[in-house]
């Protein structure tokens, strides 16, 4: 099977999950996590070499209930302690990065294990774990204009062009999204969210799925996969 090489996972519905079984949001976001180690354990059995998980919003860290996000801010800690520690990164030689404002907006604790899980595998290699937390693609674009606007103010002659833009991103090393994977979507439109990689997902093959997050599993990513293999894409011509 021709699986994509880079993955970007959009997992909405923890909260719409929870009140569907008559539970407190918490309890969704909690299993949505599970849900989260589980898929991307299957993505490194996969060998898909980038993979990028959407952590949190700016919009979900200062918008929702105190209680709620601080709850979130646990999971993290939580979540990044057990992978700064899980013997498959090492063997397998996983980066870690995180994307987004979060060194801003989390509590120092929760920040203090994020960063330790960036330094333990700064070194590695093979493959690359993206977490957006704090995230906004309107942001990460906002940002990239203004490195770029004080590099032509030192250098005139500076050429702007697709390739500076790329490495001027909070992403540039990582390739372009192949697969973008948003779940929870309803009868409705379906909708993107704060401009989501938006340089990166030029040429993505999208894939929605009515799944709510804590209800996806390996079946729906294979499935996702599958639908990939057999798209064509045509890039204008």
């Amino acid at each position: 099977m021709n699986f994509p090489k880079h993955i970007a996972i959009i997992p909405d519905g923890n909260r719409r999950w929870a009140k569907k079984k008559g539970l407190l949001s918490f309890l969704g976001h909690n299993k949505g996590a599970e849900v989260a180690e589980e898929i991307i354990k299957e993505a490194i059995n996969l060998k898909i070499p980038y993979f990028t998980f959407w952590g949190c919003s700016i919009n979900n860290v200062i918008k929702r209930p105190k209680s709620e996000v601080s709850f979130l801010f646990k999971i993290f800690e939580k979540q990044f302690k057990k992978i700064s520690e899980d013997k498959a990164i090492y063997e397998n030689k996983i980066r870690i990065n995180v994307f987004g404002r979060w060194k801003e907006l989390f509590p120092k604790e929760t920040s203090i294990v994020i960063e330790n899980a960036i330094e333990k595998t700064k070194n590695h290699n093979n493959y690359q774990l993206n977490f957006l937390l704090a995230y906004s693609g309107k942001d990460e674009m906002t940002e990239t204009i203004k490195n770029i606007s004080d590099l032509k103010l030192k250098n005139k002659n500076l050429e702007i062009n697709e390739s500076l833009i790329k490495n001027n991103l909070w992403t540039k090393n990582s390739p372009p999204v192949d697969l973008v994977i948003r779940t929870g979507e309803g009868d409705n439109l379906a909708h993107w969210s704060d401009g989501f990689m938006m340089w990166d997902t030029a040429n993505s093959q999208f894939y929605f799925t009515k799944t709510l997050w804590p209800d996806f599993n390996k079946k729906e990513l294979k499935k996702a996969n599958n639908k990939f293999s057999l798209a064509e894409k045509r890039l204008g011509k």
